[in-house]
């Protein structure tokens, strides 16, 4: 029994796996966000992260890219969130150790779209990314 690597306080087995194993879909941007980061934190989830990934601005990288750990990820706090209709957005600060283990933040206003009752990461304005 492991808490969820995206910082709710839940069970992973009870807050992003189902997500990540494609068992359920995220219902809220903030599950999507909070599942979206826990794969990141993860090693392979990458084919999540493709499969999230609003079509128009996925990146050009394999699933098995997107699924190698590349940092070392610490936390996640949600800022803020909103949701209207089939459009969505997460502010929030994703805590890491940078390659010479120094603490880093990365401050985002991710943008979400939902089609066909699945919610998408569209893209991101980025607010801040540096020292903690």
């Amino acid at each position: 029994m492991k808490p969820c690597a995206c910082g709710s306080g839940k069970l992973f087995s009870n807050c992003c796996s189902p997500f990540l194993s494609g068992k359920a879909l995220p219902k809220t941007v903030k599950q999507l966000m909070r599942s979206r980061y826990a794969a990141f934190a993860l090693t392979g989830y990458g084919q999540y992260l493709l499969d999230t990934w609003h079509p128009d601005s996925a990146p050009a990288v394999t699933a098995d890219d997107l699924g190698s750990v590349d940092s070392n990820w610490l936390g996640l706090d949600i800022l803020d969130s909103s949701q209207q209709g089939d459009s969505g957005t997460v502010e929030f600060c994703a805590h890491f150790l940078d390659e010479n283990g120094k603490p880093k933040t990365h401050r985002e206003n991710s943008r979400f779209v939902r089609i066909k009752g699945r919610w998408y990461y569209l893209d991101a304005l980025s607010l801040d990314y540096g020292g903690t």
